[in-house]
This record gives C-alpha cells, sequence and structure tokens, in this order.
C-alpha cells in the first residue's frame, strides 16, 4: 500500500503545505472508522446521508496518522495532520492518479455489463503465476473503489487488475484517466443500467470510455459475440491492439471444443497445441470470461503452461455463480445481481448440470431495466425450458412477470409467485431438496443469499 511522507501526500493531494511534522511516514489510506489501519491516512467521505467529516476525530483516536478536510466545513480538529483540500474525494482521487504513476506496474483495467468481477478473478490468478499481482477487493469498481485499490498497491505491484464500474455517462473514463490501463478488456455490453442512461446506445458508449485513459501501445481485448462492441470501437478512433474473443468462429480467440458441466469447463483453442484449458468454475459464460483473461495474459507474457495452471487453481468472488453444497443438494448461489443477460447465463448453468434428479429456479426482480422492465421480465419466463426445470419460484414485484409468462408452457403447481424472500423460503422449506440443484438469482437488493444460508443450514442438519 502507499508509503508516503506527510509532506510528500499533502503535495499529492493538493493541500495546503504542511508545517509541522512533514517526515512523518504515513502507510495506507482508510475511508472507514471501522476499518482504520494505524498509521494510515484517513479520507472524509461526504455522501448525501453521511459525512465523514464527522468521524476525523475519532480516526485519529483509533490510529490514523493524519487526515484531510474540506476546506470551509466546520468543526475543523486542532491536530497538526489534518490537512486542509478543496474536495477530500477529488484529492484522494488526485493521489491514486499519482501514485500510479510513480510505480512500474502494468494496469489492466476490465469493464463491462456482466462478467467484470469473474474475468478480473481469473485474470489475476494468471498473472499471479508469473508476476507480483495486486486486484480489486470485491466490487471497489466506482469513483471510491478504483483509487482505493490503486493505493493498495505495495511498490513492487507488477500488475494490477482493476475492475471499473458505473452508473453514467463519464464515470469510466475518469477511472481510466485515473488509472491508465496498459490493457484493457471489454466483457459484454447488456440491458444493464437501462434504467440510468435509458439506451443501449449509451450504455455502450459509457462501457468504450475505457479507452480514453488507456496507454499508447495497450491490449484492448473485447467479446465479440456482441457484435456492438467491435462497431463501438471503431467509432471511438481506438488505433491500439485490438482481440477479440468468444464462442464465435469470427473472434480471434475462440474455442474449437468445449463443455460445461458438473466438473465445471473446458475447452480447446483453434491453435496447434491440443491441451485443453480447464477450471472446476460453472457455466459456460465463464468460459468466454477465461477466453479474454487468456488474452491479456498471453499479452503479457504468461506461457500457456502456466495459464492452465492459473485456471486450475483460479476461485471467483462469491455470490456469482458459486456452488454450495448442503447435503446431497447442490445450490447456485447467483444472487449478486440480476439482468436478462445474466439470468440466461446462470439458467444455462442449471441446464448443463448433468446429475441431479430435480432443478429449481429462483428468480427474483431484475432491477434498473427502466421502461422495459415488464418486457424483459416476461421475456425471460417465455424463454424458461418446462423439460429441464421442475419448478419455478419468482421473487418479487417485478418477477411475477417472469411467472405470468412461464405459467401457461408448466403443469399447474410448477411456477410459484412470491412476494418477497421470506415468502420464498417458506415455500422451499416445503420441498424435499434430496438430489436437487437449485438456483438462486435476483438482483442484489433482494438479498436471495438468506435464502442460500438458510437451506444450506437445513440440508446439513445444523
Amino acid at each position: 500500500m502507499i508509503t508516503r511522507t506527510l509532506s510528500q501526500l499533502a503535495a499529492m493531494a493538493g493541500a495546503d503545505p504542511v508545517a509541522d511534522r512533514p517526515e512523518l511516514v504515513v502507510k495506507g489510506v482508510c475511508t472507514d472508522t471501522r476499518n482504520i489501519v494505524p498509521g494510515s491516512l484517513f479520507v472524509p467521505i461526504k455522501g448525501p446521508r453521511f459525512d465523514g467529516h464527522h468521524y476525523v476525530a475519532e480516526a485519529l483516536d483509533r490510529g490514523a496518522a493524519a487526515a484531510l478536510w474540506g476546506r470551509g466545513e466546520p468543526g475543523r480538529p486542532d491536530h497538526p495532520a489534518v490537512m486542509q483540500v478543496d474536495d477530500p474525494l477529488l484529492a484522494l482521487q488526485r493521489v491514486a492518479r499519482q501514485y500510479r504513476r510513480q510505480l512500474a506496474a502494468k494496469v489492466i483495467g476490465i469493464t463491462g455489463s456482466n462478467g467484470k468481477t469473474s474475468t478480473k478473478d481469473m485474470l489475476a490468478a494468471l498473472l499471479s503465476t508469473m508476476y507480483r499481482t495486486h486486484k480489486t477487493s470485491g466490487n471497489l469498481n466506482n469513483h471510491l473503489g478504483v483509487p482505493l485499490t490503486l493505493l493498495g498497491m505495495e511498490e513492487d505491484t507488477e500488475m494490477a487488475v482493476v475492475e471499473m464500474g458505473m452508473s453514467g455517462l463519464g464515470e469510466i473514463e475518469a477511472l481510466s484517466t485515473m488509472a491508465g490501463p496498459d490493457a484493457a478488456i471489454v466483457t459484454s455490453v447488456s440491458e444493464v443500467h437501462l434504467g440510468d442512461l435509458g439506451t443501449r446506445d449509451r450504455i455502450l458508449q459509457a462501457k468504450l470510455e475505457i479507452v480514453k485513459g488507456m496507454r499508447p501501445g495497450g491490449l484492448l481485448a473485447y467479446c465479440g459475440d456482441y457484435p456492438q462492441l467491435a462497431e463501438g470501437i471503431a467509432r471511438t478512433g481506438y488505433r491500439g491492439v485490438r482481440q477479440s474473443y468468444g464462442v464465435e468462429e469470427s473472434n480471434r480467440l475462440h474455442p474449437v471444443r468445449w463443455s460445461a458441466d458438473d466438473d465445471g469447463f473446458a475447452f480447446q483453442l483453434d491453435e496447434e497445441d491440443p491441451e485443453p484449458f480447464a477450471a472446476p468454475i460453472h457455466g459456460r459464460h465463464q468460459m468466454v470470461n477465461a477466453l479474454g483473461a487468456i488474452a491479456v495474459a498471453r499479452h503479457f507474457g504468461v506461457p500457456d503452461r502456466l495459464i492452465r495452471e492459473g485456471l486450475r487453481g483460479a476461485a471467483l468472488s462469491g455470490m456469482r455463480n458459486e456452488i454450495v453444497r448442503a447435503g446431497s443438494c447442490l445450490i447456485v448461489n447467483d444472487a449478486y445481481k440480476s439482468n436478462p443477460s445474466s439470468v440466461r447465463a446462470a439458467l444455462q448453468t442449471l441446464y448443463d448440470f448433468r446429475k441431479p434428479k430435480r432443478r429449481i429456479a429462483v428468480l427474483g426482480d431484475m432491477v434498473e431495466l427502466g421502461d422495459e422492465s415488464e418486457q424483459l421480465h416476461r421475456g425471460i419466463g417465455g424463454e424458461l425450458d418446462p423439460g429441464r426445470i421442475d419448478l419455478v419460484v419468482t421473487v418479487g414485484a417485478s418477477a411475477a412477470r417472469i411467472a405470468e409468462a412461464a405459467a401457461p408452457r408448466f403443469a399447474a403447481g410448477r411456477v410459484v409467485v412470491c412476494a418477497d424472500k421470506a415468502e420464498a423460503l417458506d415455500r422451499l422449506m416445503e420441498e424435499s431438496l434430496d438430489d436437487a440443484i437449485v438456483l438462486i438469482k435476483g438482483s442484489r437488493v433482494l438479498g436471495l443469499e438468506r435464502i442460500v444460508e438458510t437451506l444450506r443450514r437445513r440440508e446439513e442438519g445444523l
């Protein structure tokens, strides 16, 4: 993590000059008093419902060595290491941008509607076989998370994999400009954020802002299964190296033989080396994410033998096609977020499992879909396969539209509408889950992971 003197930090942050203890060494950055690292810099973040300035004194009492303070904010503590800046968040981003440029590390930025975090996890696993690698923790991928990720790099970091998310135009450009990627991956573009951006063209525009901060000569890898990505990249005027990947043969990197089943995925590439790439990760969509990771790992010189090793040991962040074993029942915990593309991918994962006697799909509301919400929910319902799903349980008012579209094709009692997760859990507790696989898929706001834990405890007799 960043280690600088107080005077160095003041200069990097654009703070007023430090008159007292300029050589005090400060290590690390915190924005939450619950996670204070002794000797760190505390940055007070101001939001619509909170103001970090109210916690600066507490942060110093808990061991922070220094803190920023917004100019003009009342109640500034009488402490020699409290440095005034125009805006603490902008100062944090300014420090992160400069720190990134002071290090020799290569930075890879990852964005997309779906698959960002899984691709990040796999790419970090591949790069770690050869380089000292740092990656975004969890999904700290916004205007606050990206600078904290960059400032968390050790001085000897060789590779940094940085996830970049957004909710509006201009945000990815700001993150990319801050991080200065040497390579970037655009995993997908879909209906996510229709509620924020209104149209698919604006979503595409927002994702491709990642090229704005890329360094000359870098690699831009993108999933060519989305033809609009290639068209959008051409419109950006990007002149660096491009590489498409995906299942379609038109992609530069694509599989010729592949499988996705109970053991994970495996595939061979359209190349001379016949040895397959494989990972104990479920879902054919994760195979596509792996292709993006392979493209970038190869760009930085990681040999295929280490790529195969890294894939075999890769582990994904929780609640993203996470397999939870509960007695003889398998639960696919995919409760982190939900949108039409990710629901289709999760359902395909459910279909690909061979062993279970019963398949149950618990599908919650998909949020942030704007005016198309009802149509998109009904579309998912119309696609559900009664030959491969034994029970459908919907959760929430919007997801009820899934049930309405699905019910005419399912036998009576096989599609159940629930108002919330408590009602859904009560319904599931009536089911025998022996040798069943249960998919739990919904937007984060629903908190469907609580269903996962309750079912796990029941099936294991806890």
